[in-house]
C-alpha cells in the first residue's frame, strides 16, 4: 500500500488523487499478465477521470498557481478569488457532435464543466492579480497580503 504523505496544504481532493493513481497503478500490474488483449481491457478498466491538475508555489511575496486546461480555449476559463485562502478555476471544454460520436470505440476525454478550488499556502490579495493562459496552461499570480503589522500600547 503506498505512504500518503500528509502536509498543511494538502487537501481531501489530492488525497482522492493519490488514492485513484495508486489504484489504477495497481490496476495495470494485475492486468499486465492478461496478454496480447491486455492493453484492450486495461484501457476500458482504468479509464482517466479526472478533471485537470494544478501547481500551486509560494514564491517569495507572490502566490503563483498553474493550471493544465488541454483541449480548453480561453474564452471558456473563468478564475475568481474566492477568499484570501481559495482561488476557484473554471472551465469549459467542449465535445464533437452526436453525429461524430457514433463510431467510437473507446471515450475517456472529458467534456463539459470543470471547476476546482485551490487551496492557498498564504491570505493573497485581489490588487494586481494577473492571469495569463497559453498553449492550454493557465497561470495566476497573486500578491501576498501584507504581514498584520501593528504597536505594542504599554500597560500602565
Amino acid at each position: 500500500m503506498a505512504r500518503i504523505e500528509r502536509g498543511p496544504y494538502r487537501t481531501i481532493w489530492q488525497d482522492f488523487d493519490d488514492l485513484m493513481a495508486e489504484m489504477e497503478s495497481r490496476f495495470q500490474s494485475l492486468l499486465g499478465g492478461i496478454g496480447s488483449r491486455g492493453e484492450e481491457v486495461r484501457g476500458r478498466v482504468v479509464p482517466a477521470v479526472r478533471d485537470f491538475r494544478v501547481d500551486v508555489r509560494d514564491h517569495e511575496d507572490e502566490v503563483i498557481v498553474v493550471a493544465d486546461l488541454p483541449g480548453v480555449e480561453k474564452e471558456n476559463v473563468a478564475v475568481r478569488l474566492i477568499d484570501p485562502s481559495h482561488l476557484e478555476i473554471t472551465s469549459r471544454r467542449t465535445g464533437e457532435t452526436e453525429e461524430e460520436s457514433l463510431d467510437f470505440f473507446m471515450r475517456e476525454r472529458i467534456y463539459g464543466l470543470m471547476t476546482r478550488t485551490v487551496l492557498l499556502p498564504a491570505e493573497v490579495i485581489e490588487e494586481s492579480a494577473a492571469a495569463t493562459f497559453k498553449n492550454g496552461v493557465l497561470e495566476v499570480r497573486l500578491k501576498k497580503a501584507p504581514a498584520e503589522t501593528g504597536t505594542t500600547i504599554p500597560i500602565e
